[in-house]
């Protein structure tokens, strides 16, 4: 996406390269609840499913996209039906290995890497130690941020019993969060209210108090010491058997990383291998704080009572990024290049997210409808640029009036 000169964001969504961009911010993974939004316990904490519009029907009112916001809302709703039922034929069509097989293959894959891992980093020679630390630093992003995420929406299986099992190894067990806080806030919000103001506005991936080039550079290495913090501040708005599960696993977790260091990789100090732990943990923070402002952050935002139907707040608001080999094996595709296929499916798995994207981007631009791409280069400049408009002030509400 084209760097703009220092101007404003206008609040009609740009066309730039053929698609709209506009002003927003983004909602992570694991983002603090909003003020005045209650926090979920176990027993209220659902995955939303496939094409379905998620959260309540807050605001949603019909914007005028062209005759009476009646008839627009009639439009869209064809729109997104038309759109679900190619998906689902392809789903349907689509074997197990498809679905979830090969998802869980690299996240298998990744666990048996684990020893070669820590092995390596036995070695007094720098490039086994650097090929440990790499592997590990793969390894923990891939089962921290592909797991996790395939996890909060049940995609690595299509029983609720597993998938809960897998939601707590992933999420508690591997990255040090509460499964209830991450769901609700990723899965409820985030997916729910894209790039809405006061819901799904990404306020808390804005630290206003830091300069550009510290925020995109070097406040990314925190990541893994302030996620665990975050999660015990969270722990306040649980159950308490959800909360001693997740201390538990947190523990656990932390413990096991620890003791593989000493007893397997040959630390001698303590220091050392909580410095080696952190290093790792933080390999690929840098691109992970990234991904996550660039795919909604500059794109269209939306008031609550103003936002348009689920098929135009999943184009207008989502960006997909080039492929990349690395960060599609540890982020996953719906994270990286299918982010909007991901936006509008959530349910699906990275593979299928991968095999849909054709029939989404051609539906999509076939009704005139925007489906934003760009490459990290540009967007890195882009918020490198204009670091003051995107992540220091409130972004205006897109105009929605005329859209097409």
């Amino acid at each position: 996406m084209p760097v703009e000169n220092g101007d404003t964001v206008r609040q009609r969504g740009q066309q730039v390269n053929g698609e709209v961009s506009g002003p927003p911010r983004l909602r992570g993974m694991w983002d603090t609840p909003l003020r005045g939004t209650t926090a979920p316990d176990s027993s209220r904490t659902e995955v939303m499913a496939a094409g379905r519009e998620p959260g309540p029907a807050l605001g949603d009112e019909d914007v005028t996209l062209g005759g009476t916001p009646q008839r627009a809302a009639r439009h869209e709703e064809a729109l997104m039906t038309e759109l679900s039922e190619l998906v689902q034929k392809v789903v349907k069509s689509s074997s197990w290995w498809e679905r979830h097989g090969v998802d869980l293959s690299i996240l298998a894959c990744s666990f048996l890497l684990l020893p070669a891992g820590f092995l390596c980093l036995r070695s007094a020679q720098a490039i086994p130690f650097l090929a440990g630390v790499l592997t590990l630093g793969v390894v923990h992003h891939t089962l921290t941020v592909k797991g996790s995420h395939l996890a909060s929406h049940n995609a690595l299986t299509e029983s609720k019993s597993w998938g809960k099992v897998w939601a707590i190894f992933f999420i508690e067990l591997c990255s040090a969060f509460t499964v209830e806080q991450a769901t609700y806030n990723h899965v409820k919000i985030h997916h729910g209210y894209t790039n809405v103001i006061g819901l799904g506005d990404s306020s808390t991936w804005k630290l206003p108090f830091l300069n550009r080039y510290v925020y995109m550079f070097i406040a990314p290495l925190a990541v893994p010491i302030l996620t665990p913090l975050v999660a015990l501040d969270l722990l306040r708005n649980v159950e308490w058997k959800a909360a001693l599960r997740t201390l538990c696993c947190m523990f656990l977790g932390f413990y096991c990383h620890y003791w593989l260091l000493l007893h397997v990789s040959g630390f001698q100090s303590p220091w050392s291998a909580l410095l080696c732990m952190l290093l790792t943990r933080s390999l690929l923070a840098h691109p992970y704080i990234h991904v996550n402002i660039f795919q909604h952050i500059g794109l269209p935002m939306f008031a609550a009572d103003r936002k348009p139907k689920r098929i135009h707040l999943m184009s207008l608001g989502v960006l997909n990024l080039p492929r990349n080999a690395l960060l599609d094996w540890s982020f996953g595709h719906s994270l990286i290049s299918c982010h909007v296929e991901h936006h509008l499916f959530p349910s699906l798995s990275d593979n299928m997210c991968l095999k849909i994207k054709p029939i989404v981007s051609q539906y999509l631009k076939q009704k005139k409808l925007p489906y934003n791409e760009d490459t990290y280069s540009s967007r890195l400049r882009l918020f490198l640029q204009r670091y003051e408009e995107l992540m220091v002030h409130a972004p205006p509400i897109t105009e929605l009036v005329g859209i097409q």
